[in-house]
C-alpha cells in the first residue's frame, strides 16, 4: 500500500492512485474520545461532559445495552456517506430517500435514529408515521449544498422571474435540500427528485410546463439536461449571489429561451473529483471502468464510463464480475466500504487526496450513544422535527416524485 500523505508527492503515480484506497475511515474502531476531537465537541455542546472521555469499546458496549433496552422502538439508519464506526450501529445503510422511506413503514419503531445530515432526517421526519420521533445524533450535521439553497433567496428568484415574464416554470429541488423548499415546490406544481430519478423527473415536469428551475446542485441539473439532448445554452445559471433586479446575472432573453435554469450551488466533495485524475486512473489500470456521481463536473461525467446515484454505484460494483476494476468518483467512506466488500475485485477512489464529506464525519459515535441512551432512559434528546404546514406541502412534492413511473 502507498506511503502516508505526507510523503505523497515523492511517490509513484500508481502509488498516489492506490492511496486512494487507504482512508484513515477504514480503521473503524481507531474512534478518539469525544475530548481528542475538540471540533466535536463545539457542534454539538449540550452532550454531558460523561461522555467525552469514552473509548471505542466503551462506546460499543453502551450503545449495545440501550438498544438491547430499547428493542424494536428503536432503529438506526446509516446514509452510505457515513464512516464504518457508525455503519457497524445501522439496521439499514442506503442513499438518504431509501433510509426515510423504509423508516416511515416501520410501524413498531417509535424512534428513528438518522446517522446522516439535516436534510436527511427532515425528509424521515416528513414521511414518518404520527407516532414516530426522528432523532438526529449532531443537529449541526448539515450540507453545505443545500445551504447554498436559502429559501428566501430561492423565493426572492422566483418572484423575480415571474415579475420578468418568464413563465412556465416548475420548480424542482434535489432531495439535497430544506424541507422548506421541498414545500415551496408542493406549493407551486413542482416536484422533488434524487439523483437516480432527476431524468424521469424532468420528463414528468416538461410535460407541465415549458422550463424547469431546478436547485441546489446546478452540476446533477446540467448532466440530467444534456441527457434529455438539452443544449447547453438553454440552461444558464442563476447566481443567487447577486442582488434582486440582476436576473441572477442572465440577460431577459436567455432565460426566455431556458429549458433549465440551474441554481449555482454544487457539492464540494464531488467538485474534487477531475478528467486529469480519469486520465491517470486509465493509464496505470487499462481497462479501468470509471464511475462517478452525477453531482460531479459535466466534463467529469462525460470522461467517466457511467454515472449514478450511491445505490446506482454500490450496486453495480457489488454485482460486477470478479477481477473487475473500478475508479470511483465519490465520498470515500461509501468507496472504502465497497472495495472492503468486494475483495475479488479492485475498487479505489478516483481522489488520491481523499476527502470525506466532513459535516456527514460530525455523526461521532459519542453522539450516537448519547442519543440512544438517552431514548432508553426515556429522555429525547435531538428531535428533529418540521412543522405541520410545511410537512403537509413537503409531502405533496415527495408523493408527487413516487408517482412518477
Amino acid at each position: 500500500m502507498a506511503a502516508n500523505a505526507k510523503t505523497i508527492t515523492l511517490i509513484s503515480e500508481e502509488d498516489v492512485l492506490n492511496e486512494a484506497m487507504e482512508c484513515p475511515t477504514d480503521r473503524a474502531l481507531d474512534t478518539k474520545p469525544l475530548a481528542e476531537e475538540h471540533a466535536f465537541a463545539f457542534w454539538q455542546k449540550d452532550i454531558p461532559e460523561e461522555y467525552w472521555h469514552l473509548t471505542a469499546p466503551e462506546i460499543i458496549e453502551r450503545v449495545r445495552v440501550a438498544r438491547e433496552k430499547l428493542g424494536k422502538r428503536c432503529i438506526v439508519l446509516g446514509h452510505h456517506y457515513q464512516r464504518e464506526d457508525i455503519i457497524q450501529f445501522a439496521d439499514l445503510r442506503g442513499d438518504s430517500f431509501k433510509l426515510a422511506r423504509w423508516a416511515s413503514q416501520q410501524a413498531e419503531a417509535q424512534y428513528i435514529v438518522f446517522c446522516g445530515v439535516h436534510f436527511m432526517a427532515e425528509s424521515a421526519d416528513i414521511l414518518s408515521q404520527p407516532h414516530q420521533k426522528v432523532i438526529l445524533p449532531n443537529m449541526s450535521a448539515g450540507c453545505s449544498m443545500a445551504d447554498m439553497a436559502d429559501p428566501e433567496d430561492v423565493y426572492a428568484s422566483w418572484d423575480e422571474l415571474r415579475d420578468a415574464g418568464v413563465g412556465g416554470i416548475v420548480p424542482v429541488t434535489y432531495m439535497n435540500s430544506a424541507a422548506s423548499l421541498k414545500a415551496f415546490c408542493g406549493k407551486n406544481g413542482g416536484i422533488v427528485c434524487t439523483s437516480s430519478n432527476a431524468r424521469k423527473v424532468f420528463e414528468w415536469a416538461f410535460e407541465r410546463g415549458e422550463r424547469v428551475l431546478f436547485f441546489p446542485d446546478q452540476h446533477l441539473g446540467r448532466n440530467t439536461g444534456l441527457k434529455l439532448d438539452i443544449a447547453l445554452d438553454e440552461m444558464p445559471v442563476w447566481d443567487y449571489t447577486l442582488p434582486y433586479g440582476s436576473l441572477g446575472g442572465n440577460a431577459l432573453e436567455q432565460l426566455e429561451r431556458a429549458r433549465v435554469i440551474l441554481w449555482k450551488g454544487h457539492c464540494s466533495v464531488h467538485l474534487r473529483f477531475s478528467v486529469d485524475q480519469i486520465e491517470a486512473a486509465r493509464r496505470r489500470h487499462p481497462g479501468i471502468n470509471v464511475i462517478v456521481h452525477p453531482e460531479c463536473r459535466m466534463e467529469v461525467v462525460q470522461a467517466a464510463d457511467m454515472d449514478g446515484s450511491t445505490e446506482f454505484i454500490a450496486r453495480t460494483i457489488s454485482e460486477a464480475p470478479a477481477d473487475s476494476e473500478w475508479a470511483v468518483g465519490t465520498e470515500i467512506n461509501l468507496v472504502s466500504r465497497l472495495a472492503r466488500e468486494n475483495p475479488d475485485k479492485l475498487v479505489f477512489c478516483l481522489d488520491p487526496v481523499v476527502c470525506p464529506c466532513s459535516t456527514m464525519y460530525r455523526i461521532h459515535p459519542t453522539y450516537l450513544c448519547w442519543a440512544v441512551e438517552s431514548l432508553a432512559e426515556g429522555r429525547v434528546v435531538n428531535h428533529l422535527k418540521v412543522d405541520d404546514e410545511t410537512a403537509r406541502w413537503a409531502r405533496i412534492a415527495l408523493e408527487r416524485m413516487l408517482a412518477v413511473p
